[in-house]
């Protein structure tokens, strides 16, 4: 099928020039917290447990609660964000359930420090084998790291943290690396690893139409197996491979602010894909602390649509009937304050609702072996079949 670039291109320039229409109300600055401010409000945690030491009481800790919806509230451009007066966990150095805690939180608060104050950089996985009798767990590590991201209002790179990517991405990019290493994504055989650093990156070169996030790893190799980005070039696809990091959705975001093109989910049609696209359209609800810096709300959904399904005749033994736990994904998803302002969305999850099956992108190599790359993605973004 031949692919007409002006024809598929021309629904996606037009977009384009509504997302630049709205650029300033989509585009957000995050505020710059310097290495300085972090070391003082590290301090003025320390101050409080000898204080309270110096009275002989026991030192405590308050730690916004990361893990409750009455805590964030929706704000269109920006997506779900915490409250500012959010409620706390209390961590208690005198209370047998939370005096690991406590320790815990206080020894990675003393390891940012030292990474601050000699500009030096530490993964999560450094500092979990740094102690990990006291640590026991890599997600212990990483729960506390970003519980003091939200304590401290400072984001992770801020406290000079970093965590190794498992994103990829490929297409028409290049940049540069903090460290001055040359980055060019534009191979059609092999992915370049997302970087660790984001903020780091600079000197960004693209001629890209759109971005496209693609659920999962399988597909996005079989679009790079496919030369998906030749045949639609210029553009970039990136992967999460599944609930995404960090770093793949500030890269995400990245591309948004620095590019300002289109950006698309190619998720498949079941709970666990909505809920991955609107973690990069409006964050997660445990990171809404940083959602200045992590959201993409003008990120739309291009597939894979419950009514694409019916409507290309998609083979019945390639359909998956919701089970009990997607059906209560599905509620939950109902119940998100950002779906009120995404009716064309309700109306594709009703009808996941409505028939009661899903299915993965992969079913549409039952109509035809390359059915994704040469009809189905092409049509889409020729005709604007995105909601």
């Amino acid at each position: 099928m031949a692919l007409g670039a002006t024809g598929i291109f021309s629904e996606i320039d037009k977009l384009r020039v509504q997302l630049l229409n709205n650029i300033e109300d989509s585009q957000r600055v995050e505020e710059q917290i310097s290495p300085r401010e972090v070391l003082t409000r590290i301090e003025n945690v320390i101050l409080g447990i000898v204080v309270s030491l110096s009275k002989g009481k026991a030192p405590a800790l308050a730690v916004p609660i990361r893990s409750s919806w009455d805590n964030v509230r929706f704000d269109s451009a920006v997506g779900l964000q915490m409250n500012s007066e959010s409620s706390v966990s209390t961590i208690r150095s005198d209370c047998p359930s939370s005096v690991t805690k406590f320790a815990q939180i206080v020894k990675i608060l003393s390891v940012i420090y030292r990474l601050v104050q000699s500009n030096s950089y530490a993964t999560k996985r450094d500092i979990y084998y740094n102690n990990t009798q006291l640590f026991t767990s890599q997600t212990t590590v990483d729960c506390i790291i970003d519980d003091i991201s939200c304590m401290l209002k400072a984001p992770r790179r801020a406290l000079h943290v970093l965590a190794t990517s498992k994103g990829l991405i490929a297409g028409d990019l290049r940049y540069m690396e903090e460290d001055g290493t040359r980055i060019d994504c534009r191979s059609s055989s092999a992915a370049v690893a997302v970087s660790s650093n984001i903020t780091g990156i600079r000197n960004i070169v693209s001629s890209a139409k759109f971005v496209m996030i693609v659920e999962k790893d399988a597909t996005f190799q079989r679009l790079l197996d496919d030369d998906f980005c030749t045949k639609l070039f210029p553009c970039i696809i990136i992967t999460g491979k599944g609930v995404p990091d960090l770093n793949s959705r500030l890269m995400v975001r990245k591309l948004w602010d620095t590019l300002h093109i289109p950006i698309f989910a190619l998720v498949d049609a079941d709970p666990h894909g909505i809920e991955i696209m609107c973690i990069y359209k409006y964050g997660s609800l445990s990171m809404s602390f940083e959602a200045h810096s992590l959201t993409v709300p003008s990120v739309m959904w291009l597939g894979l649509l419950p009514s694409d399904l019916r409507r290309l005749r998609v083979p019945e033994d390639a359909l998956i009937p919701l089970t009990t736990r997607d059906e209560s994904k599905l509620d939950s998803l109902f119940k998100r304050p950002y779906l009120t302002s995404q009716p064309d969305w309700q109306k594709e999850m009703e009808l996941m609702q409505q028939t009661k099956v899903k299915a993965e992108i992969q079913a549409l190599a039952t109509i035809a072996p390359d059915f994704l790359t040469s009809i189905y993605l092409p049509n889409k973004l020729r005709y604007g079949g995105w909601v």
